[in-house]
């Protein structure tokens, strides 16, 4: 492995010697995700491989080209999983991806995000030179954490070559209800729910159907089932990893290239007009639409708005919303900090980087 980190090294410095960007892939199944790609692919899938893993201490750590569902299968051996519940979006998922675009499935609203569970990575800048930030225990991370300032940053930083992730058990219980009400009392009750001590770990609101996933003891999951009432859904795992994956019905319905949104809202929020599917108790809304006044409504109602699918043209607009000044100048640093010439995925987090 050492002759591949070897081989990035040359391309990295070839490049930035040139200032010729580099497109940092590793399987493409969210390539759909950020602004638009630019510059020679650098395949990261020839750095794969486990190179740790300790199910008692509750750590793995794994090469960047790791596959995402060997890496799961690894986990789902010892009774334990990536709690967050990171979203394929197709075959070819690696561990790296999965970091670098910072995405979490349905359980993120009680389990915590992507950044959560990063303890460590190894990093490539954008002079050739391998970083370590982080370790393998929470006790290593202190001060200022890189590591996790890694995880959604769709590799402008930096080429993420290992990464070391905090794993947890599986829950003994897990059943899905199913309760049928307006989005208005979803939300209301969501957030009654949040203040109970309920094993809540997953919610979805869509067509007035509210689905709800209880995990936990067995013991607690019984009781919350009798508290909460609701029918019961048969194949509730399959529910979830669907919804995970977009592969729904509302997800399913039109183009790939109609405008998806993705916004991130005080659970408390009225609802919004449009077609729309909810998760995170309230706080995730994803909304199917063209309007451009929707950004600007999400930020008066303390919230964040991303496109999170579109055409290519509408992508290159700008995907996340403008951050102010102050933030924007310290991205700015930070990235000529990790890459001084500017070749690590431009573009895709923000026009400018």
């Amino acid at each position: 492995m050492n002759a591949v980190i070897a081989g990035f090294a040359e391309r990295v410095r070839q490049a930035a010697a040139q200032k010729r960007p580099l497109r940092l892939k590793g399987g493409g199944s969210k390539d759909f995700y950020g602004g638009p790609l630019a510059g020679e692919i650098l395949d990261t899938r020839a750095y794969a491989g486990i190179v740790s893993y300790d199910p008692t201490e509750l750590v793995v750590t794994a090469r960047a080209g790791t596959p995402l569902r060997e890496l799961e299968t690894l986990l789902a051996g010892q009774g334990q999983m990536l709690a967050f519940e990171p979203p394929h979006f197709g075959d070819g998922a690696t561990v790296g991806g999965v970091v670098a675009s910072g995405l979490s499935g349905p359980r993120r609203a009680t389990s915590g995000s992507v950044r959560d569970f990063v303890l460590g990575v190894k990093l490539m800048d954008g002079r050739g030179e391998v970083l370590n930030f982080g370790g393998q225990v929470m006790k290593n991370v202190a001060g200022y954490d890189v590591s996790r300032l890694i995880a959604g940053s769709l590799g402008t930083l930096g080429l993420i070559l290992e990464v070391s992730l905090k794993v947890l058990p599986r829950p003994a219980a897990e059943l899905t209800l199913r309760l049928e009400t307006p989005q208005v009392n979803a939300l209301e009750w969501m957030n009654s729910w949040a203040g109970q001590p309920l094993p809540i770990s997953a919610t979805s609101w869509q067509d007035d159907l509210l689905t709800l996933r209880l995990s936990g003891a067995r013991a607690a999951v019984a009781a919350a089932r009798e508290h909460l009432g609701g029918e019961l859904v048969a194949d509730g795992p399959n529910f979830w990893q669907e919804l995970r994956e977009q592969r729904t019905g509302f997800f399913k319905t039109g183009s790939t290239l109609w405008p998806l949104w993705r916004l991130s809202l005080p659970s408390v929020t009225p609802p919004l007009p449009g077609s729309q599917l909810i998760e995170w108790g309230g706080s995730l809304r994803w909304v199917k639409s063209g309007e451009a006044k929707l950004a600007a409504e999400t930020v008066s109602a303390g919230g964040h708005a991303a496109l999170f699918r579109g055409s290519e043209e509408a992508r290159s607009a700008g995907v996340f919303q403008a951050l102010p000044p102050t933030l924007m100048s310290l991205h700015r640093k930070l990235k000529n900090a990790f890459d001084p010439a500017g070749i690590f995925n431009p573009g895709r987090l923000a026009q400018g980087l």
